[in-house]
């Protein structure tokens, strides 16, 4: 009660007049639907703490990954380029090193940048802009699984060798190998242990959760949480996908067998909700340290994530494809500046936050960053910065979107869908080969193709 006391402070004292510099928390989870925040329309999971800032805060209900997987958009929101333009684009995972970081940008600046996290990009963060790390998590050497299996009891594939390290590759692996269960609050502490001792320079502090990624682990205090066979499914939800969507047989699908099974949904979704709570919780602890040291006021709160999730939706349990539950991430500001309680329908890429916090902050944009600032769409100035936008996934999905119309391009079987996200947000119904669009499937068509072709697409090469 007594974090959620503090908190509820935020509503009167978060919105002063926007200094010149305020200091960004950005914090990022993995893997999360923009659809589980129960108040932006969730009313089974409890997330009080990412309630408040939707409540004291701007949501984007439109925001949009680009490539639904975790290095390449996390490359994005690193460079503030797409993946053609920063090399990060699977097979050919190529980086640009010598491209300008949002953090490094940050801290010629002026600012104090600090790193908390999850990290898979090339580099490490101190050659990517980052001052500080504490709480790095990242690729360590393969060691035996604290916790060989999930809370369901299937065999641990994903970050099997992950491990706690220092930015000079000292490995941690007494804190853990593998995911645990208790690994947010890790974060959290990591992120109030720079908050603590932060002077009054101005700070960029980037906390990268691996919530809600699988492997999904119970968080002891969450166990009891959300019985499985009161889980309601996902209103998408099929037995199978009706085609290859081009990773039919990636790790991610194999975690639960064909067809889909409800009980095995239910089963998995239960705990996916019981990990975004317990991150919910640990970003409570992070807000109330900023609380706690005189920082509130002046802090920028960003809270992101990478991308979304199938988790059923679909047929699929995996984040390579481009339906909205996965292309789509939850995207909330709140803090000085930012309009209160207020949502926007515009479209905005991840790669825009690092030109959007640069104008907030009274930074030059490099050159070469190829996000747009939505600045203006903060204040009510602009209604939206994209009429379409797009997303892509290695060489097997193509996707261009507007405000109502949504065409999907499958290279791999020269196969499209057409979806109505005004009256079919769930994408239910395909309507490619309805008579009535095809001037309309037509015209998004050419729109995807001038794309590609501005984008240096590698697949027209």
């Amino acid at each position: 009660m007594l974090l959620i006391a503090n908190l509820a402070d935020f509503a009167t004292t978060s919105h002063a007049a926007q200094p010149a510099q305020p200091n960004f928390l950005v914090l990022v989870s993995d893997d999360q639907r923009p659809d589980t925040i129960r108040a932006l329309g969730n009313p089974i999971i409890e997330t009080p703490h990412l309630d408040r800032l939707v409540l004291n805060g701007l949501t984007f209900t439109r925001a949009n990954c680009a490539h639904p997987l975790c290095v390449p958009s996390r490359a994005e929101i690193l460079t503030g380029c797409i993946g053609f333009r920063n090399g990060v684009h699977p097979p050919l995972n190529k980086p640009d090193l010598a491209l300008p970081t949002w953090p490094k940008v940050m801290a010629a600046a002026g600012y104090h940048t600090y790193h908390v996290g999850k990290w898979m990009i090339a580099g490490r963060p101190s050659t990517r802009g980052y001052q500080e790390s504490l709480g790095l998590f990242a690729s360590g050497k393969q060691s035996e699984l604290t916790h060989p299996l999930d809370s369901a009891g299937r065999e641990v594939t994903g970050y099997r060798g992950w491990m706690f390290q220092t930015d000079d590759r000292q490995l941690e692996p007494e804190q853990g190998v593998g995911l645990t269960p208790n690994i947010s609050a890790k974060f959290a502490d990591a992120a109030i242990q720079f908050i603590s001792r932060q002077s009054d320079q101005p700070f960029l502090l980037q906390v990268n959760f691996t919530a809600p990624h699988d492997p999904l682990l119970d968080p002891p205090q969450w166990i009891n949480k959300y019985p499985a066979d009161q889980m309601p499914l996902p209103k998408n939800f099929m037995e199978h996908h009706p085609f290859d969507h081009g990773n039919y047989s990636g790790r991610d699908e194999k975690l639960n067998t064909w067809p889909r099974k409800k009980s095995d949904i239910r089963r998995d979704l239960a705990t996916y909700y019981r990990v975004i709570s317990d991150m919910d919780a640990q970003i409570g602890r992070i807000i109330e340290a900023l609380t706690k040291h005189g920082k509130l006021d002046n802090t920028v709160i960003i809270f992101t994530s990478d991308h979304g999730l199938a988790i059923g939706s679909h047929g699929l349990m995996g984040k390579q494809n481009m339906y909205e539950h996965t292309i789509g991430v939850p995207l909330i500001m709140s803090g000085p500046g930012i309009p209160r309680n207020e949502r926007k329908n515009a479209q905005i890429y991840l790669r825009d936050l690092f030109p959007t916090t640069c104008e907030l902050a009274n930074i030059p944009i490099p050159k070469t960053v190829e996000g747009q600032s939505f600045k203006a769409v903060i204040e009510g100035r602009k209604r939206r910065i994209y009429e379409h936008t797009f997303g892509y996934f290695k060489d097997r999905q193509r996707m261009v979107r507007t405000d109502r119309w949504k065409l999907i391009y499958y290279p791999h079987l020269d196969r499209y869908q057409l979806f109505d996200l005004e009256n079919d947000p769930d994408e239910l119904k395909d309507l490619t080969d309805a008579p009535a669009h095809r001037e309309l499937k037509d015209q998004l068509k050419t729109v995807l193709r001038r794309w590609q072709q501005q984008a240096n697409d590698p697949l027209l090469q």
